[in-house]
C-alpha cells in the first residue's frame, strides 16, 4: 500500500473546464471498444486518418510471387514506410522481426491454390492464434457472386463474432466474382454487404468511374486494393483519386515491390496518401527517391 504519512489532499479538480470525450477518428468506428480503437489507430495513422498498408499475404496461394520470392531481402527494408504489413502467420512468424511497431492484419482465410477454385475458402487461423500473435486485424476474402459465395460470407461472420468477442478487427476482402463485373455497381453490393454483416473495415478495388459511390454507401472505412502492376505514375495516380473519392487508404502490393525501387515507390505512394501530394509530383518524388542511393525515410 502507498505510504498514507503526510499525504496530501487532492485539490486539483479543473472544475471549469468540461470533460472531453473526443470522438475516434475512423468511419464507423466510435462506438467500438477501447481495444479495437486502439488496434486500429495501429493501422490508420491518427493525423491523417488513413493508411498505406504493405500486402504481402500472395503466397498464401500464389506461391513465391515475384517479388515476394524473398520476403527478408526485399520487403524487409520496406517496414518503416508502411502504417501496416498485411501477411500470413507463417510469414510473420519466420520473417518479420518482432520489434516491427506497426499494425499487422493477419491473412485468416485460405484453403485453395490458383489451381482450384479460389472462392472454397475457409477460415485457416484461429482466433487465439492471432491474438497470441498481438495482431492489429485479421482479413477474410468474401467471394460475392463466386461460386462459394455463401461459404465465404460465412467465413467472414464467423469471424467478426470472434472479433467482437475478443476486440480485433476484421476487414473483408471483396473478390470479383467470375460472373460478376468489375464495376461500381458491382462493389457497392460486396462492399456494402460486407459492412451491413459486420465486418469493420473492407478492401476493394478502385475503378474510375463512381468509386465516390462504393465509399459513399459503405458505413465502415474502405482501403483501396492494389491489384495487377501498373506503371508508377498510373499507380499513384490510382490511390490519389482513391482517397480523394472518399477511401481511407491503399492496401498495395505488386505495385510497390514489382517496382524498380520498392523504397522509392512506398514513400512517393505515401506522399500521396498522408499529404494529398498530387500524382505528378509524388512521381517526381519517386524518380528522385530511385536516383538517389542515400533515401531518407518517410515516416507513415
Amino acid at each position: 500500500m502507498a505510504d498514507l504519512e503526510k499525504m496530501k489532499e487532492a485539490k486539483d479538480f479543473y472544475s471549469d473546464i468540461p470533460m472531453e470525450n473526443k470522438p475516434f477518428f475512423l468511419r464507423g468506428s466510435n462506438s467500438l471498444d477501447w481495444g479495437m480503437q486502439n488496434r486500429f489507430s495501429r493501422i490508420f495513422n491518427p493525423e491523417s486518418g488513413r493508411t498505406v498498408m504493405l500486402a504481402i499475404d500472395h503466397g498464401y496461394f500464389m506461391g513465391p510471387t515475384t517479388g515476394l520470392e524473398r520476403v527478408d531481402v526485399k520487403i524487409l527494408p520496406l517496414l518503416g514506410s508502411c502504417n501496416a504489413l498485411m501477411l500470413t502467420r507463417g510469414m510473420l512468424r519466420t520473417t518479420v522481426p518482432s520489434s516491427f511497431s506497426g499494425g499487422v492484419v493477419l491473412r485468416a482465410s485460405g484453403g485453395p491454390s490458383i489451381l482450384k477454385e479460389l472462392s472454397n475458402e475457409h477460415i485457416a487461423v484461429s482466433m487465439e492464434d492471432a491474438l497470441r500473435l498481438n495482431v492489429a486485424a485479421i482479413a477474410v476474402q468474401v467471394f460475392i457472386g463466386g461460386e462459394y459465395e455463401t461459404q465465404s460470407v460465412h467465413n467472414m461472420t464467423t469471424l467478426v463474432d470472434l472479433g467482437n468477442r475478443h476486440g480485433l478487427p476484421v476487414l473483408a476482402v471483396t473478390a470479383v466474382g467470375k460472373d460478376m463485373n468489375r464495376d461500381a455497381k458491382y462493389l457497392r453490393l460486396a462492399c456494402r454487404m460486407c459492412a451491413e454483416l459486420g465486418a469493420h473495415f473492407v478492401k476493394t478495388y478502385y475503378v474510375p468511374d463512381g468509386f465516390e459511390t462504393v465509399t459513399s454507401c459503405c458505413p465502415v472505412p474502405i482501403v483501396m486494393a492494389g491489384g495487377k502492376k501498373l506503371p508508377e505514375l498510373d499507380a499513384l495516380t490510382m490511390a490519389y483519386n482513391a482517397v480523394d473519392q472518399g477511401a481511407a487508404g491503399v492496401d498495395m502490393g505488386r505495385n510497390i515491390f514489382q517496382s524498380d525501387r520498392p523504397e522509392a515507390m512506398i514513400q512517393a505512394v505515401g506522399a500521396v496518401v498522408h499529404q494529398g501530394m498530387q500524382p505528378q509530383q509524388a512521381y517526381e518524388l519517386y524518380q528522385s527517391l530511385k536516383n538517389d542511393k542515400k533515401q531518407v525515410e518517410v515516416a507513415p
